[in-house]
């Protein structure tokens, strides 16, 4: 039996980060691939100007750590809130089944006119989901501790 890592275990600390410009998103893009989340835990809030998914990231930033102790791979839950979303459209997203889960590839951004711009949310099997926003403004935050990874393995990723 496996016991699931804590904060305290390596003297960690929950993500918490702030992406304001293409550098900050490229961070959050990174942390945040294959990422995996059930169709259910997207949230569009059009009055808020919010669309948020809570995600069970993969934790890329513990690989160094834990892979030359054979430790087992750990995610964590954590929140992805994109703010100042004018409009959402998606591709390949099917949101009549609410337990359809989706693996989250990439972050990127198209910048517009005057810091506007449209944010893509890149999905394994050519989905896609596109927000247009105001600025960018994206959080990343844990919000549960690390537990191991279902799977026990790190995801892995075909070389072209």
């Amino acid at each position: 039996m496996t016991e699931d890592a804590r904060f305290e275990d390596g003297a960690e600390r929950p993500l918490r980060l702030k992406a304001l410009d293409a550098e900050d998103l490229s961070v959050i893009s990174a942390l945040a691939q294959d990422a995996v989340f059930p169709a259910r835990e997207m949230t569009w809030q059009p009055g808020a100007r919010r669309f948020a998914l809570l995600i069970n990231r993969f934790r890329w930033e513990d690989r160094t750590r834990t892979a030359p102790r054979n430790h087992a791979p750990e995610r964590v839950q954590s929140l992805l809130v994109i703010e100042d979303v004018r409009a959402v459209a998606s591709q390949g997203v099917a949101r009549d089944d609410p337990d359809m889960v989706f693996s989250l590839l990439s972050i990127g951004f198209a910048p517009g006119a005057d810091g506007t711009g449209r944010l893509t949310l890149t999905l394994a099997g050519d989905g896609a989901i596109a927000l247009d926003v105001e600025c960018l403004d994206v959080l990343l935050r844990d919000v549960t501790r690390p537990y191991g990874a279902p799977s026990g393995r790190a995801p892995e990723h075909p070389l072209d």
